[in-house]
């Protein structure tokens, strides 16, 4: 079973950059889609990009299109969520979750494995 920590994140200015990573354990990392969803203070979780198990397919909340790229090395078992262009209001902990199926999906309840969360704090 894989196992999920995620990194990266810290405080930025509006406008600036971020990129977090997902450490999977386990070796059976390549065979999961996985997911970034965030989450902010007095708000349920949404979700932000997904990817399949071979990186091949990505999809993106409209709110990020343009300025977020989620990308996958299954040879070192990281994801990764390149966030440019922050805004204040994209504070939040984001979270990264793996889903036993290698096709993704943008519905929380079909993750399996969910990471512990790296807070990200956008300044104005």
């Amino acid at each position: 079973q894989v196992q999920l920590v995620e990194s990266g994140g810290g405080l930025v200015q509006a406008g600036g950059s971020l990129r977090l990573s997902c450490a999977a354990s386990g070796r059976t990392f390549s065979r999961y889609a996985m997911g970034w969803f965030r989450q902010a203070p007095g708000k349920e979780r949404e979700f932000v990009a997904t990817i399949n198990w071979s990186g091949s397919n990505t999809y993106y909340a409209e709110s990020v299109k343009g300025r977020f790229t989620i990308s996958r090395d299954n040879t070192k078992n990281t994801l990764y969520l390149q966030m440019n262009s922050l805004k204040p209001e994209e504070t939040a902990v984001y979270y990264c979750a793996a889903r036993s199926s290698g096709y993704f999906s943008t519905a929380i309840w079909d993750y399996d494995l969910w990471g512990q969360g790296t807070q990200v704090t956008v300044s104005s």
